[in-house]
């Protein structure tokens, strides 16, 4: 790997610090960490971060361009994560807005396995937006969980993911037995309609254990999974991408801790590019109009990052959710287009009769 990785940082200094200073220090953490005058020149113009470009912005913060060698970083996506933004990530003020990724790191890292194109082949769905419908609460047993995902199957949803607080729970719904009951409700009642609903059950773990279940889900006709890969690991999805021959839903619990104004992961390179680098086929974000503050134009820029060209990388499914109401699921879908996978939970257990809320759901969807 002989080619240079661009990254764009937003950076407001502290008293006394210039930016060509703040801009310096970036580099050098990031790379050597080490103080000035204890590495050499070679080792200067081998390893160490050049300031390609530093311009004000309007507000008193400036703008900041560094290129790093791209064989500083490695075949894992957590060391690409370490080199962008590790160190630097405890001091404040500095927010990463932009990557270039060069061909080396995409061809390393290369993206989805399925993508859109990928899911649309499994779920058999082309015209419409895909549906998924959350199991929920923390605190039911297994068997009623599976009941749950059985009625949602009824209705026609394509996929029916578990709740991210849903992992292992001994008392009531041990993992082993919470994914054995739902996935058999959910293939009787596809047995039951005609249906092709997937369940995609949330996985969590140690390291030996994520291998043997990986086998073991794939041994239960299971088709996907769903992770929180800033709590289980980016090389977890990466390996998942790589190997097990299962989708991969990114939910996005912890990650609101890097989305801070001035400090942190712009929204759209956190989503849309990292997020999907490291293998994730949809990528779930919280919606504007939820129960979440967050902008339209933040949500739009997730979209279009998840879906623009990057690359040969495939693009993956924007997943609105986060207190989306049902009724105006066919207003969101218009405003981000077919390419798009919308989550509901909430809304639909409110409508009681989750079979018939969920077939409704799914055909305000359908194409007219």
């Amino acid at each position: 790997m002989r080619g240079r990785l661009r990254a764009a940082f937003e950076l407001r200094c502290p008293p006394g610090e210039s930016p060509e200073e703040r801009a310096r220090s970036i580099a050098v953490e990031q790379t050597v960490e080490i103080p000035e005058g204890c590495f050499s020149e070679e080792v200067e113009a081998r390893v160490v971060a050049r300031l390609e470009e530093l311009e004000p912005l309007a507000d008193g913060r400036h703008r900041a361009v560094l290129s790093y060698p791209v064989r500083d970083v490695g075949p894992r996506i957590g060391q690409l994560v370490n080199l962008l933004f590790g160190n630097i990530s405890m001091h404040r003020g500095i927010r990463l807005v932009a990557v270039e990724w060069p061909e080396e790191i995409l061809a390393a890292f290369p993206g989805p396995s399925f993508g859109i194109p990928g899911l649309r082949e499994a779920t058999g769905v082309r015209q419409r937006p895909l549906v998924c419908a959350a199991v929920k609460p923390l605190g039911l047993s297994a068997e009623e969980l599976a009941r749950d995902a059985a009625a949602f199957a009824r209705g026609g949803v394509d996929l029916v993911k578990d709740d991210h607080s849903l992992d292992d729970q001994p008392e009531l719904a041990p993992f082993c037995e919470r994914v054995a009951r739902c996935q058999e409700a959910v293939s009787r009642a596809n047995e039951q309609t005609g249906g092709g609903t997937f369940y995609v059950p949330n996985l969590g773990g140690t390291p030996d254990q994520l291998i043997e279940r990986v086998e073991w889900l794939r041994g239960l006709g299971v088709r996907g999974v769903m992770v929180c890969p800033l709590i289980q690991g980016l090389d977890v999805v990466r390996w998942l991408a790589d190997e097990s021959g299962l989708f991969v839903l990114g939910h996005p619990s912890f990650t609101g801790s890097l989305l801070g104004e001035e400090h942190g992961i712009a929204a759209p390179l956190l989503y849309g590019h990292l997020l999907r680098l490291a293998g994730c086929d949809g990528v779930i974000f919280v919606n504007a109009g939820g129960r979440f503050a967050w902008s339209g134009e933040r949500c739009d820029a997730i979209a279009r990052a998840l879906r623009e060209p990057l690359g040969e990388v495939r693009p993956a499914f924007p997943v609105p959710a986060g207190g989306m109401d049902v009724r105006r699921a066919p207003e969101w879908v218009a405003h981000y287009g077919r390419d798009t996978m919308v989550l509901i939970g909430g809304s639909l257990y409110q409508q009681g009769d989750l079979a018939a809320a969920s077939a409704a759901l799914v055909a305000s969807l359908e194409p007219a």
